[in-house]
């Protein structure tokens, strides 16, 4: 009983962010079809990115319902560690990112400005991460064992994608010659979209809306706004993102929406009532039910 309310509140609240991004279509395109010179490009960026998320599903953990992470690069984040020779140990080398599938390392050419850097011996990097899709946390190591020298790049992938990842360098330099600069990258992973998400694409327009504010071309943008709005509200009807299995619906209009917020309130509340109530909550929502199926 609990269950089919949850997921009837879940497909109300899909539904009205379908209808946000629908909405936010029609604003897009009015807002091109006013401006001159002076289209609100940042802003109107601003609204894609985030119905590009809606649309994806993201999830709390960062994953998406629609979409997956793919070992292509999206960004890097890089750090610049002086590697001290050291007699007791070996120095560690910390660094933390999400979504990483590669780390890099690179003996730049220089220490500080002017200095002429320092090779720097690489014992092993081990990782620490949680894989997207995965709940537990893994480890494992790449035995690297050798030197890097000035202008070597050294790429080493981790075993996953890994949502969550601690990465440590275990490394020292030459006593005899001093310490060495080593850059250690994390290469994140690209969002890629699924081809089978209901709203591929609307996510496809978005896209193009984005790549028509940087080159702010207006008749581009209202096209694909016109596009998106279409695919979230016209012929081709978008269903909302329910659990595998489950019931979904069309989109519903705005008093609609408002109607079956209150009746599902109404339910809530019989069924923590009485038992007299619960019975009478129990038979509104199945009459409800068979009221969506129609």
């Amino acid at each position: 009983m609990k269950r089919v309310l949850v997921l009837l509140l879940f497909a109300t609240s899909a539904l009205a962010q379908v209808q946000r991004v629908a909405d936010d279509a029609l604003v897009i395109d009015r807002v091109a079809e006013a401006s001159k010179r002076d289209l609100p490009a940042d802003l109107l960026k601003r609204i894609v990115s985030e119905d590009i998320e809606l649309l994806r599903g993201k999830r709390p953990d960062g994953t998406y319902e629609h979409a997956t992470y793919e070992r292509l690069e999206a960004s890097r984040t890089s750090t610049s560690f002086s590697v001290q020779p050291r007699s007791d140990k070996m120095q560690t080398l910390e660094m933390r990112g999400a979504f990483v599938y590669r780390v890099v390392l690179d003996v730049p050419s220089r220490r500080l400005v002017v200095r002429k850097n320092r090779p720097v011996w690489v014992e092993r990097v081990d990782f620490e991460y949680v894989g997207v899709g995965s709940p537990q946390t893994e480890r494992s190591s790449v035995e690297v064992k050798a030197w890097i020298q000035i202008g070597e790049v050294k790429p080493v992938d981790l075993p996953a994608v890994a949502r969550q990842a601690t990465i440590r360098v275990i490394a020292t330099a030459d006593p005899k010659t001093g310490y060495g600069n080593l850059d250690v990258t994390l290469v994140h992973a690209k969002i890629v979209d699924n081809a089978d998400s209901p709203y591929a694409s609307a996510v496809a327009s978005a896209k193009a809306i984005q790549r028509a504010l940087e080159n702010n071309d207006i008749a581009s943008i209202r096209a694909s706004a016109k596009r998106m709005g279409e695919a979230l509200s016209g012929g081709q009807a978008i269903l909302p993102v329910v659990p595998t299995g489950e019931i979904a619906r069309p989109p519903l209009d705005r008093a609609s929406e408002l109607e079956l917020q209150t009746e599902l309130q109404v339910i809530e509340d019989l069924l923590t009532g009485t038992e007299a109530e619960r019975r009478e909550g129990l038979d509104k929502l199945h009459q409800l039910i068979r009221r969506m199926r129609r």
